[in-house]
């Protein structure tokens, strides 16, 4: 059993993929935030839907969570940039589980076409106020080196 949980949401496969990677290094387990409604496909219709939700702080349904989260020590907290914070089936998940976070430590990492990381780990560290939060890794597109996933996670020393 590990003491280690991957948490993601991904819209396109980018966070998902990156997800796999860090399961993989970590021989940790993984579990993927699913929204009750997915969110729509193209382009144009996901950013104004996303951008609407972000501004109104809004937390879509998500699909129940099957895991018990209190066996885990450490959670990486995965989301593709979106107008530089985390989607909001994230937002929902740490707010669902903000009392199972407590004393954890927290490792936000993220997706992004250009953005970076934006204010997630600040965003992270206000949503998740009583865990300690580690340097995170933002990965641009959809390619992932996995040599620079490998230096991050030995910088971490979990």
């Amino acid at each position: 059993m590990s003491n280690t949980l991957i948490v993601y949401y991904s819209h396109s496969g980018n966070t998902r993929k990156m997800a796999k990677i860090i399961t993989e290094q970590l021989h940790a387990d993984c579990l993927e935030i699913i929204p009750q409604k997915p969110y729509p496909q193209a382009y144009n219709a996901v950013v104004n839907q996303a951008k609407h939700e972000i501004s109104q702080n809004y937390q879509p349904d998500i699909k129940d969570i099957q895991i018990d989260l209190n066996k885990y020590s450490t959670i990486f907290i995965g989301s593709p940039n979106w107008w530089s914070t985390i989607a909001p089936p994230i937002l929902t998940f740490i707010m669902q589980n903000q009392n199972h976070l407590i004393n954890k430590e927290v490792i936000p990492f993220c997706t992004h076409g250009g953005g970076g990381f934006g204010h997630i780990p600040q965003d992270i560290k206000r949503l998740c106020k009583n865990a300690t939060v580690l340097n995170g890794f933002a990965n641009y597109g959809s390619s992932i080196n996995l040599q620079e996933v490998k230096k991050w996670l030995s910088k971490l020393d979990i």
